[in-house]
C-alpha cells in the first residue's frame, strides 16, 4: 500500500472538519475525492501534505508515518501538493517559480535539472513562451499549468490535486487532463478533488464521496449505479 490513512481527524480551531477518515491508495492508483463544497475534502488534502497537522489518526506513505511531518520533508518523500490557490510566488517570473519546484526533487546534477526544465516547457509551450513573466500576471489557466509543472518538475510519486478545472476555458481543463493521464499512464498515483464529476471520472480507477468530514461512499467509474449514487450526493 503506497498511501494509507488511519482514523484522520483534523481541526481548525474548534470546528472538526476531517472526521475519522480511512482511506489508502496503491500504487498508480487515481482517486477521485468528491463532495459538495466545506465538506473536508481540500482539508484532508493538507492534512496529507502537513500543511495541518491531524488531531487525530496516523498517515503513513510506503508504510513509513508522515503524519505530523513537515511539509517540505512530506514532499521529499514523493508527495506533491497542488493547492487550489495555486500560491504563484509574486516578485518571480514563469522560470524562477518552475525552478523551485526542483528544491523539492532528489539531488539532480545541474544537467539534469536543466533537462527537466526543458522537458516542461517542451510539454507546456505557453509556459516557454511566457518565462520571463511575473507568474503572478499569467491568466488564471496558465497560472494553473504553472502550479501544477512546479509540483511534477519535482517528480513525485504521489499527487495531490485541488480543483485543477476551476474557472477554467475548456482548452486548458482538456491539456491539465491530458496531463494527468499522461502521469497515470506512467504510474503516478493520483488524489483528485474536483466539482467536474464528469470530467475527473474519465481517469479515476474509483471514487470516494465526503459529508460532513467522512467517506459516506465509495465506488468506481465503471459502474452506473454508483456513479448515479455518487451524482445524487454531491448535488444535494
Amino acid at each position: 500500500m503506497m498511501l494509507a490513512l488511519d482514523n484522520v481527524h483534523a481541526h481548525y480551531g474548534a470546528s472538526h472538519i476531517v472526521q475519522g477518515v480511512d482511506l489508502a491508495a496503491e500504487r498508480g492508483e487515481v482517486i477521485g475525492i468528491f463532495g459538495r463544497n466545506g465538506v473536508g475534502k481540500t482539508t484532508l488534502l493538507k492534512t496529507i501534505a502537513g500543511w495541518l497537522t491531524p488531531s487525530r489518526g496516523e498517515i503513513r506513505m510506503d508504510g513509513r508515518r508522515i503524519d505530523g511531518a513537515a511539509p517540505d520533508r512530506i514532499a521529499r518523500l514523493g508527495i506533491g501538493f497542488v493547492p487550489e490557490d495555486r500560491r504563484i510566488f509574486p516578485g518571480l517570473n514563469v522560470d524562477e517559480n518552475l525552478k523551485l519546484g526542483l528544491l523539492q526533487a532528489r539531488r539532480r546534477s545541474a544537467a539534469a535539472r536543466r533537462l527537466a526544465v526543458e522537458g516542461i516547457y517542451g510539454r507546456f509551450p505557453r509556459l516557454r513562451e511566457r518565462r520571463r513573466q511575473l507568474g503572478t500576471t499569467l491568466s488564471g489557466g496558465e497560472q494553473q499549468l504553472l502550479a501544477i509543472a512546479r509540483v511534477i518538475i519535482g517528480e513525485p510519486t504521489l499527487l495531490l490535486i485541488d480543483e485543477p478545472s476551476e474557472g477554467l476555458a475548456p482548452m486548458i481543463v482538456r491539456d491539465i487532463y491530458d496531463l494527468l493521464a499522461d502521469m497515470k499512464r506512467a504510474g503516478r498515483t493520483i488524489l483528485l478533488v474536483e466539482q467536474n464529476v464528469a470530467q475527473a471520472l474519465r481517469i479515476c480507477d474509483r471514487f470516494v464521496a465526503l459529508e460532513r468530514g467522512r467517506i459516506v461512499f465509495s465506488g468506481h467509474p465503471s459502474s452506473a449505479a454508483d456513479c448515479d449514487n455518487l451524482i445524487s450526493i454531491v448535488s444535494v
